[in-house]
């Protein structure tokens, strides 16, 4: 499926969408409105390889890499933490394609998001959903300071949400024993 998603920021949506969708064939996973707008668009089963957030001026804000293995995720975190200032946003979980990562600087004005664990999306069965937050289940803390001062609020957390890892088969062990708080959730 690639190797992540582009964030893109557009001064006119109404006028991006169209293109993206219509013209390239993207369809939408998810959106927002309020209170910043976005769009995330999948052409595959990853659940967005690109999103278009609006914004007062055009570019890119980064490229998110997903990675086979947590930690390969939380060992780059370890060596970004190693570089003075290397850091964006802290690691933290999205809770639309319930990516965790986190996000540094590059040499150039974009942003790299490391990662792991993304949702799919089946086009049979997938329902575009209106999100009325963007913050993450937790973490991500710095996020939206990078977008500058014409960027969205500030990241807050969404306390106690959860949600299942998405792995792939046989990149994971099984547990023994029950839960009775993610039972009582599932039910």
């Amino acid at each position: 499926m690639g190797m992540g998603h582009v964030v893109l920021l557009v001064t006119d949506i109404d006028t991006a969408l169209p293109f993206y969708c219509d013209l390239l064939g993207f369809r939408v996973s998810d959106f927002i409105r309020k209170p910043i707008t976005a769009y995330f668009l999948h052409a595959n089963p990853r659940h967005h390889s690109v999103a278009l957030f609006e914004a007062p001026h055009t570019g890119m804000h980064h490229l998110m890499v997903e990675l086979y293995s947590f930690d390969d995720v939380g060992q780059g975190y370890d060596i970004a933490l190693g570089e003075k200032e290397r850091i964006v946003a802290t690691l933290g979980r999205h809770p639309n394609d319930l990516v965790t990562s986190f996000y540094m600087h590059t040499p150039s004005d974009i942003l790299v998001e490391y990662g792991w664990g993304g949702v799919e999306v089946d086009d049979a069965t997938w329902q575009p959903s209106e999100m009325t937050s963007v913050a993450s289940y937790w973490g991500h803390h710095g996020l939206f300071d990078a977008m500058g001062p014409d960027g969205a609020p500030p990241m807050l957390t969404q306390e106690g949400l959860r949600a299942p890892l998405q792995v792939m088969e046989g990149n994971y062990h099984r547990m023994s024993g029950v839960c009775p708080w993610w039972d009582s959730i599932k039910r």
